[in-house]
């Protein structure tokens, strides 16, 4: 037996597809369940869920604490077997993908992180920018097909990741400091999870075969969405580095100085390429700029949160 967990939230454009879409699944050996957490959502994310509770093995959480992780660590209460596929409600299964997932798990005893290829499903055909442009793993959550065998676990990312469920057992829970929570949040739910389990010896498999298709709507297409999740991207990355960084850098208003000189270096190199014109060197300027915007916010946000845990221990000291 195996669980496919999903955290949705206003999932009601996608998920019609995406439920459909698992009414064909293979059932691996030892079969499946489907648990959806409905983190809150305002639209009929519930109702088109109910509408599926018929002819899925489904069962349905509601979590209202805003946030990706809030939402899975609920759905943690109700797994069963021995494997736990995470995935997302803009995320479409191929029908023999659990199968898979289940003989590489079955086969690779001694690993314990499974990923497989996440291929884009357009909303509609993509301008050639973001093909040759944009960073289409940070952005879209995209891996190409790797060959079968040992990876870094920093290449399964959330669309397409299985775990043994004995990790949870452990007690590792999701970290819900991180990752989607509204719209302006710092990147990395699943890659923080990863690092932990990576850095306590877990080992990483991907699965060639085990193919899922993400979908890519209209708006995430168009490049005021891409440089934002560009800002996003770099605020998850200062934070997970920053967890492996006992010492806070100097500083100038929260931002470390490091951080300021490089962002005062592609400021320059920002204004070189608006001078020049290059539409292809501009837009990566800006993604650039973007993430370090992202990065600077964390910082901020980040020595905030120390102040207020150091002046807490002053008053529970006190």
């Amino acid at each position: 037996m195996l669980t496919v967990l999903i955290a949705a939230y206003n999932g009601g454009k996608t998920l019609p597809a995406v439920l459909k879409a698992y009414r064909t699944i293979v059932p691996p050996h030892g079969g499946w369940q489907l648990v959806i957490v409905d983190n809150g959502s305002t639209d009929d994310t519930k109702e088109i869920i109910a509408a599926f509770r018929q002819c899925l093995p489904l069962t349905f959480l509601y979590e209202p604490t805003q946030g990706k992780n809030a939402a899975l660590n609920t759905g943690l209460s109700c797994l069963s077997g021995d494997l736990v596929v995470l995935t997302d409600d803009d995320v479409l299964p191929r029908p023999v993908w659990l199968q898979h997932l289940r003989s590489a798990a079955d086969s690779q005893p001694s690993f314990s992180l499974f990923g497989g290829p996440i291929l884009p499903e357009w909303e509609y055909p993509p301008d050639d920018w973001i093909l040759a442009w944009v960073p289409l793993g940070p952005t879209f959550a995209i891996v190409d097909s790797l060959e079968d065998g040992p990876i870094n676990p920093r290449l399964i990312f959330g669309p397409n990741m299985t775990v043994r469920a004995d990790i949870f057992q452990r007690g590792y829970l999701f970290d819900e400091t991180i990752g989607p929570k509204g719209t302006n949040y710092p990147m990395g739910s699943e890659a923080e999870f990863l690092k932990r389990l990576a850095s306590a010896g877990f080992k990483a498999w991907h699965c060639k075969k085990a193919t899922v298709d993400h979908i890519i709507r209209a708006f995430q297409m168009k490049q005021e969405w891409v440089l934002a999740r560009a800002a996003r991207y770099g605020r998850g990355q200062y934070r997970l580095a920053a967890k492996s960084s006992p010492n806070s850098p100097m500083a100038v208003l929260g931002v470390p100085i490091p951080l300021l000189l490089r962002m005062l270096a592609h400021g320059l190199r920002l204004a070189d390429a608006q001078l020049r014109g290059n539409a292809e060197r501009l837009f990566k300027a800006w993604w650039h700029w973007n993430y370090l915007i992202g990065q600077a916010t964390e910082a901020r946000l980040l020595q905030k949160e120390r102040a207020r845990l150091e002046d807490s221990v002053e008053v529970g000291q006190a």
